[in-house]
């Protein structure tokens, strides 16, 4: 870890909370609130994330599930997402959202008319926003916690990942996986 955390304070709670306050605590409500309120559908929600997270090698992020009402994505999932352009469990919007996330992260430049003309077929423009703002916070802050080494500070011990629902108050829980 890059960063000198004191004995017993949990890594990402002291970066992002204590180190920079003003800007942690903005980051991680942003953070949140794409859990919180998205309107995508969990397997294109995860299908993007994870697909970030394995570009940003981030072993928290690769690590985390999403869940949402008891759901998680089923095994092999991940592996899925990997092979994006020619597993055969994904629908279309699923695949795009892979997609995205990948040309997103690595390509964005490339992201060209005839690429547009497929994701305007399946997503709104309020989904295409949406997933924008997400995979650019998963992006970001995914590849802040593995450039930092606080993604290996902070794996899940294999409970439950956590979710959040437009119910819950996002500035009450820490930060989750990105």
């Amino acid at each position: 870890m890059i960063v000198d955390v004191p004995g017993g304070k949990d890594p990402i709670a002291y970066v992002w909370g204590e180190l920079v306050p003003g800007i942690g605590t903005a980051a991680s409500k942003f953070s949140m609130a794409v859990y919180a309120h998205t309107t995508l559908g969990l397997r294109e929600f995860e299908a993007a994330r994870l697909r970030i997270a394995q570009i940003n090698g981030c072993v928290f992020c690769l690590d985390w599930r999403t869940e949402r009402d008891g759901v998680k994505v089923e095994d092999g999932f991940a592996d899925a997402v990997a092979d994006w352009r020619a597993t055969d469990a994904f629908d279309a919007r699923t695949r795009l959202a892979a997609e995205y996330a990948e040309r997103y992260a690595l390509d964005h430049h490339g992201l060209d008319e005839e690429f547009w003309s497929r994701m305007t077929d399946h997503y709104s423009q309020n989904e295409i926003v949406e997933l924008s703002m997400s995979i650019g916070s998963w992006w970001a802050f995914g590849r802040l916690n593995h450039v930092l080494g606080l993604d290996t500070a902070c794996m899940l011990t294999g409970g439950p990942a956590p979710s959040v629902r437009p119910t819950e108050s996002a500035s009450d829980r820490p930060s989750e996986g990105t």
